[in-house]
């Protein structure tokens, strides 16, 4: 089968943990680079991937990555890339991206040349003048970082972080991708208790839930590719099918959730329910200040409230002290505590055992991780 190339951004920080998911999956050539992994596969990987991903953004085709300084060079290297291989005659081909450190940084400008490249290239291998734009969709991306332009078409739609289980959320809540990111890297699958007692709308909770019974975060959405020639209808049914095989319904998981606000409490019970992991989660309407795990061991997640997010800086470092107080250590609990408070550990009283940087959209943070 002939292989393609993808490329799959996703939040910084979570390059190795994507890498990783993508060779469990069967990829090939996996390389993580920053905010992103390039990997090789069949088509029936650019199906797999969109279904079962846990951590990427989304999954784009690549066409093509080359030097550009000039709006010349652009165009031409545009041109040169193989848009007839996928782009039909009467399909949509809007265009999109952004430009960081390079000399061509006005987007407008990038979108207009880029775009005017493809149809020049589609003009010439289809043999025609005009195009309707009415078929299927394929939106092209371009991102230009140091003048290094790469080119995708993206094969998702809606972002992957979309799981359709959160129609409803929180004030502030944690992406699906990273609180999944952080599932992965401090193993709350495999714990037979995980709790969150800043839970909001119970992102985390839900996410580690998924994880250890092996629900694909995309078995229940919809993707812009499968509207494509390139994927047929069986090749969905059938990567369906086998993620469906994956899935562990009789995997025993106990989660605990608790929130001093009710009604975003109400919000973490529907999601659930909606993500079909509700039988599984016990919510608990309760002040941090009366946290106190469940079980003799497990692990807690937490994404407490802080500063830029809902609360000022000093109620929000209050809540990292009180942390500090009712996460005891050596207890057979391990604890993950996500913060941008750059004096976390002082406020919270210890130093973290761990750290792990992840970014939360463009806030940096550190993942601590405590026993």
């Amino acid at each position: 089968m002939e292989q393609l190339q993808f490329c799959a951004p996703c939040l910084f920080g979570s390059e190795g943990i994507l890498a990783d998911e993508l060779k469990r999956m069967g990829a090939s050539d996996v390389r993580a680079q920053n905010g992103r992994v390039l990997f090789c596969g069949e088509v029936s990987l650019l199906a797999r991937a969109n279904l079962r991903c846990r951590t990427a953004e989304r999954i784009g085709l690549l066409l093509g990555q080359f030097r550009a300084t000039s709006f010349d060079q652009l165009f031409e290297g545009v041109k040169a890339l193989p848009w007839e291989r996928f782009i039909g005659k009467t399909d949509r081909f809007p265009v999109k991206g952004w430009s960081l450190q390079s000399a061509l940084h006005s987007i407008p400008d990038c979108q207009s040349i880029i775009k005017k490249a493809i149809v020049e290239r589609l003009r010439r291998t289809h043999r025609v003048t005009w195009f309707e734009e009415t078929g299927a969709l394929y939106r092209v991306q371009f991102t230009i970082l140091k003048d290094e332009v790469t080119l995708l078409i993206d094969t998702s739609g809606v972002g992957l972080h979309k799981r359709g289980y959160r129609q409803n959320a929180g004030g502030a809540p944690i992406k699906e991708t990273l609180a999944a990111a952080i599932v992965d890297v401090t193993r709350a699958r495999l714990s037979p208790i995980v709790s969150d007692p800043c839970c909001g709308s119970g992102t985390l909770l839900i996410e580690a839930a998924l994880a250890a019974k092996r629900i694909a975060p995309g078995i229940g959405r919809r993707f812009v590719s499968m509207e494509w020639p390139l994927v047929s209808y069986e090749i969905w049914e059938e990567e369906r099918r086998l993620a469906k095989e994956q899935e562990r319904p009789d995997q025993q998981i106990d989660l605990y959730g608790s929130d001093i606000d009710t009604e975003v409490l109400q919000i973490a019970r529907q999601n659930a329910h909606k993500a079909g992991v509700a039988a599984h989660v016990h919510w608990n309407a309760a002040d941090l200040t009366t946290f106190k795990p469940q079980g003799e061991r497990g692990i807690v997640l937490c994404n407490p409230p802080y500063g830029e997010r809902l609360l000022d800086v000093r109620e929000a470092q209050r809540i990292i002290r009180e942390l500090g107080r009712v996460f005891v250590p050596d207890c057979g609990w391990q604890y993950a505590v996500i913060s941008p408070d750059e004096k976390f550990e002082e406020l919270f009283g210890r130093p973290a055992k761990k750290r792990r940087k992840l970014y939360n959209g463009m806030l940096r943070c550190q993942l601590y991780l405590f026993d």
